[in-house]
């Protein structure tokens, strides 16, 4: 399979045509009024990005945003979208350089359809009673079968389509498997193993 990969040194010329990776990640952005709102990337290159969000400021505005992954960049708005906006991202050329490496991963994460990091141990939760809840506000009672900083598999009645946006206790995440019993799914950030101790293994 063919890696995706970004080029991150373009001529002057070729500034505004900056290969954009569809990506899927959570986060927050500030306007300039100081008020901040919650925010999702379907995508991004290393000289913009597109924010899926319910609240937007002004053409020219200047916009700092959070990212999961990503981190912290900077930017001014571009234009207006139906259901967001688009910035464009400042930033150095050694900025510009780590996003299109993480960018890279990114896409080839979501390519190689990786779902969860194997590189960490999946265990079974002292309390594996949850519930998952979906944007639309719907929420199902589940059983978590397995355990990881970054992911879990739930037995669960309910399926919903992979790709969707689900929160587990306070874990955002999104669908990344289905199999016989239930679901597959990828947290947004890696957690800490005492915010999973705290969430999944709290006496009753």
């Amino acid at each position: 399979m063919r890696s995706a990969a970004i080029s991150s040194a373009p001529s002057s010329a070729e500034k505004r045509n900056f290969q954009r990776v569809r990506i899927n990640i959570y986060g927050r952005f500030m306007l300039e009024d100081r008020t901040e709102h919650p925010c999702q990337v379907i995508d991004m290159s290393p000289g913009n990005a597109a924010l899926r969000c319910e609240t937007t400021g002004q053409p020219g505005e200047k916009v700092i945003a959070y990212l999961d992954h990503i981190g912290r960049i900077e930017g001014v708005i571009a234009r207006i979208l139906p259901d967001g906006f688009a910035m464009t991202v400042i930033a150095s050329d050694r900025k510009r350089d780590k996003l299109a490496a993480q960018l890279t991963w990114l896409a080839n994460k979501h390519e190689l359809a990786l779902p969860e990091d194997r590189r960490h141990e999946r265990v079974a939760p002292r309390n594996p009673m949850s519930t998952l809840h979906l944007n639309d506000g719907r929420q199902y009672r589940c059983r978590i079968i397995d355990l990881s900083l970054s992911g879990a598999a739930l037995e669960i009645d309910v399926k919903p389509a992979i790709g969707v946006q689900v929160t587990l206790g306070t874990m955002r995440g999104q669908v990344v498997r289905h199999f016989d019993e239930g679901v597959a799914i990828e947290f947004a950030v890696v957690q800490r193993p005492e915010t999973l101790d705290m969430e999944f293994n709290r006496a009753d």
